[in-house]
C-alpha cells in the first residue's frame, strides 16, 4: 500500500503545473500576437489582423491606436482596388525599438545593433583570444560610443541589451586557454553590463541565442520544430519544439559537444574536441598552417585545404549519428547549422552529412534535412539582442501564463 502523500505536497504540485492568466495579462499578449503577426506577414489591414488572430475588431483597433502610439507600427497607405472605404495597411516601424547584442566567446567579442525587424544597424567585432571581463566591457563600451556617433539608430530607443555566452566559458579547456580565463566562472553578466547603458539587460547561453534568433528572424519562422547547431570555438546546440525553446530539466538541453566520442579517427575524446573551430585550427597547425581567424581559411593553399577537407569528412562522420538520434528522439522539422564556420564549409558539412544520413533512411522513420542556418556568424550575437524583444514584445508561453 503506497503511502498516503501530505496535502500540502498535492497543494505544490498542483500549483507548479496549473498556471492560469489575468485579464491584463491577456491584453498584453494579444497585444504580443498582433505585433508579431504584422512582422511576420508584413503589411496588413485591421481586418486582415482580425482574421489572422481570431481577435474581435474592436480589440484590433484598440490594439494597434496603442501600437501607433508608442511608434512600434507605422501606417504605409490605404489598400486600394476593392469596394467601399480603402482599408489603411500597417506595417512595423523600422525604427520604433532597437536591441544590443552581444556575443562573448574564446576567440572574439561581438556587438550589433538590432531593429525590430531582425536589420543589423550597426555591427562591431573584436578577434581575440580568450578576452577577460574588463576587456570585454571596454569594447562594448566603444563598440556602442562608435554606433551611437554613426547615428545608424537612436539610443534613446534602445530597449534593452542581451549577452550571449557559452555556459561553461570559465572551465572548459579549450587549446591555450590561459588561467585567468577561469574568472568567468564567477562573473555576474548581468551585473557586469548594467552600468554600460541604463537598459535591462538579459543573459543567455550562445547555442540558446542562436536558436532563439533562427527562430524569429531565420528558418523558424517557418519550421517551427528544429535542432541548431553552433560551431564557433566549441559546439554547442539547441532544441526549439513547436515555436518555443526547450531548455530541459537543468537548462542544459542541446548540449551536444559534451557526448563521448570514440572514433579511430582522433583521439578526441568528446564531440566538441573533434567538432569545432578549436579543433579545426589545431589540426592545421599540426600540419604547419597558423590560423587564428574563420575568414583566415578561404586563403589557405592547397596543403592547408587539403586538411580543411579532412576535418570536414571527420566532423560528418561523427555528427552523424547524434543527428540520427536527433532525428528519432526528437522529430524536428530540419537541423540547422550555423556559427563561425564560413558559409561555405558549413554547405559542404550539410551535404556530407546529408549523404550519409540518406543511406540511413530505410532504417529509421523519418530524417530531418542538414541546413545552413539564415543566422550564421552573427547568430549568437543577433539572437542575444532578440533577447529584451522577447522580454517587452514578441508573443511567448511565458508572456501569457502567470505560474
Amino acid at each position: 500500500m503506497q503511502p498516503e502523500r501530505p496535502r500540502s505536497a498535492e497543494r505544490h504540485r498542483a500549483t507548479h503545473t496549473l498556471a492560469g492568466t489575468n485579464l491584463e495579462r491577456a491584453g498584453d499578449y494579444n497585444q504580443r500576437v498582433t505585433l508579431q503577426a504584422i512582422r511576420v506577414n508584413g503589411q496588413l489591414t485591421r481586418v486582415d489582423l482580425a482574421k489572422l488572430t481570431g481577435l474581435t475588431t474592436p480589440a484590433i483597433a484598440n490594439i494597434t491606436n496603442r501600437l501607433l502610439e508608442e511608434n512600434l507600427i507605422v501606417e504605409v497607405g490605404r489598400l486600394r482596388g476593392k469596394r467601399g472605404q480603402p482599408a489603411m495597411r500597417l506595417a512595423i516601424n523600422p525604427d520604433g525599438c532597437f536591441s544590443i547584442g552581444v556575443n562573448i566567446d574564446r576567440d572574439h567579442v561581438t556587438v550589433v545593433a538590432l531593429d525590430f525587424l531582425g536589420n543589423v544597424r550597426a555591427r562591431m567585432v573584436e578577434e581575440v583570444d580568450f578576452a577577460l571581463p574588463d576587456a570585454v566591457i571596454a569594447f562594448s563600451r566603444k563598440a556602442i560610443q562608435a554606433m551611437r556617433k554613426s547615428r545608424k539608430f537612436p539610443l534613446e530607443r534602445v530597449i534593452g541589451i542581451g549577452v550571449a555566452l557559452p555556459d561553461d566559458l570559465g572551465r572548459i579547456a579549450l587549446p591555450h586557454r590561459p588561467n585567468s580565463y577561469g574568472v568567468w566562472s564567477t562573473v555576474d553578466v548581468s551585473r557586469l553590463f548594467a552600468e554600460v547603458l541604463p537598459v535591462p539587460v538579459f543573459a543567455e547561453n550562445d547555442a540558446a541565442a542562436a536558436a532563439i534568433g533562427e527562430l524569429q528572424f531565420g528558418h523558424g519562422m517557418r519550421s517551427p520544430s528544429f535542432f541548431y547547431l553552433l560551431i564557433s570555438a566549441a559546439l554547442g546546440g539547441g532544441l526549439v519544439i513547436d515555436g518555443t525553446y526547450f531548455r530541459g530539466a537543468d537548462g542544459r538541453s542541446g548540449e551536444i559537444g559534451f557526448l563521448p566520442l570514440k572514433s579511430r579517427r582522433t583521439n578526441a575524446r568528446s564531440l566538441q574536441e573533434a567538432v569545432s573551430l578549436s579543433a579545426l585550427y589545431e589540426a592545421l597547425a599540426a600540419a604547419g598552417h597558423r590560423v587564428s581567424r574563420p575568414d583566415q581559411l578561404s586563403e589557405l593553399k592547397a596543403g592547408g585545404q587539403a586538411v580543411v577537407e579532412d576535418w570536414v569528412d571527420a566532423a560528418a562522420d561523427f555528427l552523424t549519428e547524434p543527428f540520427l538520434a536527433v532525428s528519432c528522439l526528437v522529430n524536428p522539422k530540419a537541423i540547422f547549422i550555423g556559427g563561425r564556420l564560413p558559409w561555405a564549409l558549413v554547405d559542404r558539412l550539410a551535404d556530407r552529412l546529408n549523404d550519409r544520413l540518406r543511406k540511413l533512411a530505410g532504417e529509421v522513420p523519418a530524417i530531418a534535412p542538414v541546413l545552413r542556418a539564415a543566422m550564421a556568424a552573427d547568430a549568437p550575437a543577433i539572437g542575444a539582442a532578440i533577447l529584451p524583444f522577447n522580454e517587452r514584445l514578441l508573443p511567448s508561453r511565458a508572456a501569457l501564463m502567470k505560474a
